[in-house]
């Protein structure tokens, strides 16, 4: 958890410092995302489950290396599929830090971006009964953080089309008497207007 942080700190750090030549765009970020959750035992049947993400972003590009960094603030949908049971879906907002590379023509660049996130469950369920098990509850945690890796293309310096996976560091899920803990992991098709 001190590394994502760290890490966090040096790209915010990294962006104070950029000359004042960078390129600065503001945005509205939004798409679909399918999620399930990588349990460290097979106790449950799990299928994915599908939500949508939206939320303001920003990027700071410097000019000439097509090097910068984005950022966003998302309300995003995940959870977990349980077969023929009730799908678990939680409300986040996750906050992703990529640092982002574009390369290619001034009409159409592609993009690769990574970086770390967090995310603060904000709704959705909380507790949910365990098939099979006596007593048993699967708990949502309220705060994650992991990875984030994407990549997509730029057109006409205004609307950004990517995709991203998202590989949990932190146990999202636990069931303290099976000893079971799960991360959230998934992809999402984004979309992007930048002003």
């Amino acid at each position: 958890m001190k590394k994502i942080v760290g890490v966090m700190l040096l790209m915010v750090m990294t962006l104070i410092a950029m000359p004042a030549k960078s390129q600065i765009k503001f945005g509205i970020k939004g798409g679909l995302n399918v999620s399930s959750v990588h349990f460290n035992k097979e106790v449950i049947g799990k299928d994915n489950v599908t939500g949508f993400n939206i939320g303001p972003m920003v990027e700071v590009m410097a000019p000439i290396m097509g090097v910068g960094f984005d950022a966003a603030i998302l309300y995003s949908q995940k959870g977990i599929g349980v077969k023929s049971e009730k799908d678990i879906k939680n409300d986040y907002i996750d906050v992703p830090v990529n640092l982002k590379w574009k390369f290619g023509l001034p009409i159409i660049k592609g993009y690769l971006a990574a970086g770390p996130y967090v995310g603060f469950r904000v709704g959705g369920d909380k507790f949910w009964d365990i098939p099979g098990s006596v007593g048993d509850q699967l708990k949502a945690k309220s705060f994650n953080a992991g990875l984030n890796l994407g990549a997509g293309v730029e057109l006409i310096k205004h609307l950004q089309v990517g995709f991203n996976y998202t590989l949990g560091l932190t146990d999202d899920y636990n069931a303290s008497k099976l000893d079971l803990n799960g991360k959230n992991r998934g992809w999402s098709v984004t979309a992007a207007i930048l002003f």
